[in-house]
């Protein structure tokens, strides 16, 4: 099997794989393809794809490959969606934003920094398979610790936990992805949420996010 068609064959598998796949799956499938040689080959496609001016190009996201369509597209593929799109409040950013930089974490914890009550919007976020519960805190009670899950990770276009932006910057990613239901955000919600950032940023300046909280799965 000579290089072109190696290439080939990645592309079919980015393209046909119902969740990321890594370069190690890519290796096993394809006969005298090691994992370096498989990334090699997504960057050429990649490459390829910006001379021919595609419409699509392969993420490194969740510990493997994804094709996706660029972002400029996003307001064409949302009125193509049967399906109600993925949406997500001020608030339930924020929440999702504290449980990535402070995971595990427990609810009165997210309360803690935000300062309302919380449990609507994590079970929101659990239904939606954007956080897990990660176990109990061994203190009286065990509060339900919670972390994000791969599909966190696959939303938000990030390989892993390590590659998390600042909270402002995942705020205008979700904007940029069309993920941050902007109807329901007041002037007063959005002064509040810088507040809640700055708090939350100031936490995660002292603390990197936890590679034992990286995710294994919703």
């Amino acid at each position: 099997m000579d290089k072109n068609e190696k290439r080939r064959v990645v592309e079919a598998l980015v393209l046909s794989s119902p969740e990321p796949i890594s370069a190690a799956r890519i290796a096993e499938i394809i006969p005298y393809c090691k994992p370096g040689q498989a990334k090699d080959l997504v960057n050429e496609l990649n490459t390829e794809y910006v001379e021919q001016d595609r419409a699509f190009e392969i993420w490194e996201v969740a510990g493997g490959y994804q094709l996706r369509t660029r972002a400029e597209f996003s307001g064409y593929l949302h009125k193509l969606q049967k399906e109600r799109a993925l949406r997500l409040s001020q608030a339930a950013l924020e929440t999702l934003a504290i449980v990535a930089y402070r995971q595990p974490v427990t609810r009165a914890e997210i309360e803690e920094v935000r300062g309302v009550d919380a449990g609507a919007v994590v079970k929101s976020l659990l239904e939606r398979h954007l956080i897990r519960i990660a176990g109990q805190r061994e203190v009286p009670g065990r509060p339900m610790l919670y972390g994000t899950t791969r599909r966190f990770l696959e939303v938000f276009g990030l390989d892993k936990l390590k590659d998390l932006p600042t909270l402002r910057e995942l705020d205008e990613l979700a904007r940029e992805q069309g993920l941050l239901d902007e109807s329901t955000e007041s002037d007063a919600e959005s002064e509040e949420a810088e507040d809640t950032a700055a708090e939350a940023e100031g936490v995660a300046s002292d603390e990197t996010p936890r590679e034992s909280g990286e995710p294994s799965g919703p």
